[in-house]
């Protein structure tokens, strides 16, 4: 009798098609910044997905007029997510909701003007150029004309 009782109750709980909803917001300040999780785009705040793993996820957010923002964001498994409760947890119908806020910053203005970075990468340029470990061009270059010659013909 008490094996049918497991049985029934093991049926009836597959049956419920319970299981756990997680969904990740990531929002900003300002919001509409272009959001990577792990490198891959997700879209632009305030956006929400749906996500298996908790743990560490790499956070990229980027803004035009903002300096972009590259961090760690930490998503924490809820008590009833902890081994062994998960497995019970997995048949209920619940719904993990977690959140990931960040505030951009602006960008400087002086980081902004053209002349400067244009000026920053000449002497750049200038820099690489009279560098020891930089290899300098070859004196020749590769000819376009054939490197062998036409069989002469022997007087016959």
């Amino acid at each position: 009798m008490r094996g049918i009782v497991l049985t029934v109750v093991i049926l009836i709980g597959a049956g419920a098609g319970g299981c756990v909803q997680r969904t990740l917001t990531v929002k900003s300040n300002p919001p509409e910044a272009l959001v990577y999780l792990n490198g891959m785009e997700v879209g632009r705040t305030p956006v929400t997905r749906d996500f298996t793993w908790y743990g560490w996820y790499d956070v990229e957010l980027r803004k035009e007029g903002f300096e972009t923002l590259k961090t760690k964001g930490n998503v924490i498994a809820p008590w009833w997510q902890w081994v062994p409760l998960d497995l019970f947890a997995e048949a209920l119908p619940l719904r993990d909701k977690q959140w990931l806020s960040y505030t951009l910053r602006p960008t400087p203005v002086g980081a902004v003007d053209p002349q400067k970075l244009l000026d920053r990468g000449e002497s750049m340029r200038g820099e690489l150029e009279s560098s020891e470990y930089t290899r300098k061009p070859g004196t020749t270059r590769p000819s376009k004309k054939k490197t062998t010659a036409p069989a002469r013909k022997t007087g016959s």
